[in-house]
């Protein structure tokens, strides 16, 4: 069987040849049940130098019972690259974008001061300059990792966002922990969303994969009713995905407004390893993206806090085995 997953992992292009030049800063932790290595945010030498993800909280891997959740998904590695990140990430939509003329200045939470070069609408995927990284701190611990970012930029807006990633104690889960304090003179309004890169025991995306609601989901997009199918309180793929295909869906339906729709299984039957996703905040919208190599729910919350105030949210994953068919 490990025979097989390697097989499928070097024609996936999983974990391919083009790593890092350097070991990037990281971390380990563990908590006798699950273990994880995350990569720690560095302006010279970090994993992960693009603008679109936070930095904080890059996962390198994460392992339960002999099954692997987080791996390379992606075949070319660039740091700067908007994409090139693993497992469990998450992005801000930018503050002051649109009011910003060419050669002014916005900001990413999780990243820093970025500058807009032209009139072009904003683009995840492109690089932008970095004003200001700011000023980032982390605290290492066995079971956890705590990140803080403060920043200041000449626009008025001001933060200090604190991320803790942690192993509960003697169980299979881990939790994101978010605090995000207005320090500025403008207010944040923002969306925060997990993009999920979960690769589950290095497995292609295909039938054996579903993803899973408590709510009967409907869907519109690229391969939807074709490649992925909509049954129900699931999503199913009719037949494995292609090397460079992806299907798409930029608003799956069906969820209400409590925190209790935010609950997201992804489950691969083949290996009987599975996670499920919750939070304690409702959703905003659930985008929807996979591709040969991972199969992502995108769930988006909705952010807001004055000067002064803070705003706060976790994210629980919980992992384990033999799913239901």
């Amino acid at each position: 069987m490990k025979q097989l997953l390697f097989s499928v992992a070097i024609s996936l292009g999983i974990g391919g040849s083009i790593q890092p030049a350097a070991d990037p800063p990281q971390a380990r932790i563990a908590n006798g049940v699950l273990t994880a290595s995350l990569y720690l945010p560095d302006e010279q030498q970090g994993y992960y130098r693009g603008t679109r993800f936070d930095w904080s909280g890059a996962f390198k891997s994460l392992d339960y019972k002999g099954h692997s959740y987080v791996d390379q998904w992606f075949d070319t590695y660039d740091p700067t690259l908007h994409d090139a990140i693993n497992g469990p990430v998450e992005e801000f939509t930018p503050l002051g974008f649109a009011d910003a003329k060419p050669g002014d200045a916005f900001v990413k939470i999780g990243v820093g001061v970025l500058r807009r070069p032209d009139d072009k609408p904003y683009g995840f995927s492109n690089v932008y300059n970095v004003i200001d990284y700011g000023k980032r701190t982390v605290k290492t611990r066995k079971d956890r990792v705590e990140f803080t970012h403060d920043l200041t930029a000449s626009t008025g807006y001001g933060y200090h966002y604190t991320k803790t990633v942690r192993l509960s104690k003697d169980k299979p889960e881990l939790v994101l922990e978010h605090r995000l304090k207005n320090t500025g003179q403008k207010p944040i309004e923002t969306s925060v969303y997990n993009h999920n890169f979960f690769v589950i025991d290095k497995q292609p995306t295909g039938p054996q994969i579903v993803i899973r609601f408590p709510f009967k989901v409907s869907a519109e997009g690229r391969g939807f009713g074709t490649t992925i199918l909509p049954q129900g309180n699931r999503l199913t793929y009719t037949r494995d995905l292609a090397r460079k295909e992806y299907v798409y869906s930029a608003g799956l339906q069906g969820f209400g407004p409590t925190a209790a729709d935010y609950d997201i299984r992804i489950e691969n039957l083949k290996t009987g390893a599975g996670v499920r996703a919750t939070s304690d905040q409702p959703l905003e919208k659930l985008v929807f993206w996979a591709c040969a190599t991972t199969s992502c729910p995108e769930p988006y919350i909705r952010l807001q806090a004055a000067p002064g105030q803070e705003a706060t949210w976790t994210i629980t994953y919980a992992f384990y085995e033999n799913p239901t068919p």
